[in-house]
């Protein structure tokens, strides 16, 4: 278990966050790879590039990319990536843990509007990002417009919970997800072959009154049609 530092206002569910999530995580900067170890284990991003069956060599963007949880296991697997991420501290970080690496490009940018160009890349990859968006069906379908014929979405989140200091203190917007909402949301966004599943891990946390949850982590994954 870990306790991440920040205090916040209890708000409704889906309710902008925008400004504090976004401070929240530009503090963090180069604590998160510390605080992360905590929440979640690396099996998480194995697991998910094992699922997308990555080819060496293909372009991924990796959405709210923070300092390289993703980047990283797709560089290793031999991929270049696209590294979005709202927060400038956070893409700092990453910088410095790949400085001058031919195969990773930090560009600032929101996952409902990412600085990428239609059908683009063979692989869009979020991992625990949904949970933080306004509009995650929004985010889905711009998720998929940087998508080639043939490529891969593949989206690592939070199941439904009940923990609401996730809100308060870690500035989540939603509480989790119902996996056929995700279904739905793929299948709007015009996927493939859609799966929701879970992953076998648990994202782990504790409170600053020592409430501590263990949420079910699942997968989603769906492709574009080929033409």
């Amino acid at each position: 278990m870990t306790r991440l530092p920040g205090e916040g206002t209890d708000l409704k569910e889906g309710a902008s966050l925008t400004g504090s999530s976004k401070a929240y995580f530009d503090a963090l900067g180069g604590e998160w790879d510390r605080l992360r170890e905590g929440l979640f284990s690396e099996s998480v991003r194995l697991k998910a590039l094992r699922i997308a069956g990555v080819e060496r060599g293909a372009l991924a963007v990796d959405v709210g990319a923070g300092t390289g949880f993703i980047t990283a296991a797709l560089i290793e697997a031999g991929l270049r990536v696209v590294a979005v991420d709202q927060s400038r501290p956070m893409l700092d970080a990453l910088r410095r843990r790949f400085p001058e690496s031919p195969q990773v490009e930090c560009r600032v940018g929101s996952a409902e509007s990412l600085p990428v160009g239609d059908g683009a890349v063979g692989y869009c990859f979020a991992n625990m990002l949904l949970h933080h968006v306004e509009a995650p069906g929004v985010a889905i379908r711009e998720m998929v417009r940087v998508l080639r014929p043939g490529g891969r979405l593949i989206v690592t989140d939070l199941d439904t919970h009940d923990h609401r200091f996730l809100r308060v203190e870690h500035h989540d917007r939603w509480m989790g997800f119902e996996r056929e909402e995700l279904r739905r949301w793929f299948r709007e966004a015009g996927l493939t072959d859609v799966r929701v599943k879970d992953l076998g891990e648990e994202c782990c946390g504790t409170s600053c009154s020592g409430e501590t949850a263990a949420v079910r982590i699942f997968v989603a994954t769906g492709a574009v049609a080929d033409l």
